[in-house]
């Protein structure tokens, strides 16, 4: 079997890109040896791979978790089933994030739900003054987010625990978070790849709600760890943006605001104290 046969099997079976890009993680070549020489032949274990990833990729399951690691800012991330993936989406709250921190002398930020640790690596990278402290329930999640962390060189403290349980007494300029916020029994999570992807971090798995449960905690409790003058920013669903900015004012936030992703969708809400 040579590059150019496994790819036109393939792509009989999955999207093209998708197919390449399979076949070049089970070979290790890259997309110039595709073009250049199609004629390789493809040796036994790495077209085994290859075609067992391309039949679960059939059956729905998202490539990023097929080959262990997504990119997200310029940066490769590793992921599997345990935390969701990366999606650019979110660049709008460390966008944000980064503005608010802009004039603040070594400020101190703390992310909640950090799965993978792409919101928190990257503020680490990118406003390296920063002090971060960031926080999951999952095990499994802190573990991705501190061997990210490593492997990136970024300086974040990971903490296992419920939302603000592991920061009990300490102070921020800035908290973050990308909550779970899908109501659960929502149609979409049977959609695009979602059933693979952690439920935990997807859905308040409130029967019956409006997927804000998680959102309403945050609120209501971040005060309790901001300076004055301190932000809260967080994502949300498409159609959570003033339901989120009437939690932030009743809260007794100011200036409560939401902001569209790149797409024109209500994305990222927020205040400050």
């Amino acid at each position: 079997m040579t590059l150019f046969e496994a790819l036109t099997v393939a792509k009989q079976q999955i999207d093209r890109l998708d197919a390449r890009l399979l076949l070049q993680y089970a070979t290790g070549c890259s997309h110039t040896d595709l073009l250049a020489r199609p004629e390789t032949t493809v040796i036994a274990p790495a077209y085994a791979q290859f075609s067992e990833w391309v039949a679960r990729r059939a059956a729905g399951e998202p490539l990023a978790y097929l080959v262990g690691e997504a990119e997200f800012r310029g940066r490769v991330f590793q992921v599997s089933p345990a935390v969701l993936i990366p999606r650019p989406e979110t660049e709008v709250l460390i966008d944000l994030a980064l503005e608010k921190l802009r004039d603040i002398a070594n400020p101190k930020v703390l992310e909640l739900g950090t799965g993978s640790g792409i919101i928190a690596i990257s503020l680490a990278l990118e406003c390296p003054a920063v002090q971060i402290v960031t926080v999951d329930v999952s095990k499994d999640a802190i573990f991705f987010a501190r061997n990210n962390a490593g492997r990136l060189a970024a300086k974040v403290d990971c903490r296992e625990g419920d939302w603000f349980a592991p920061v009990a007494g300490e102070w921020f300029d800035l908290i973050v978070s990308n909550p779970p916020y899908v109501a659960e029994g929502d149609p979409h999570l049977a959609l695009n790849g979602l059933p693979f992807e952690p439920r935990l971090a997807l859905t308040d798995q409130v029967p019956n709600g409006d997927g804000l449960a998680c959102i309403r905690h945050i609120v209501a409790h971040a005060a309790e760890h901001l300076q004055p003058g301190g932000w809260l920013l967080f994502e949300h669903g498409y159609d959570q943006g003033e339901a989120s900015r009437n939690l932030l004012t009743a809260a007794g936030f100011k200036a409560a605001f939401t902001h569209p992703d790149l797409a024109g969708i209500d994305r990222v809400s927020g205040a400050y104290l």
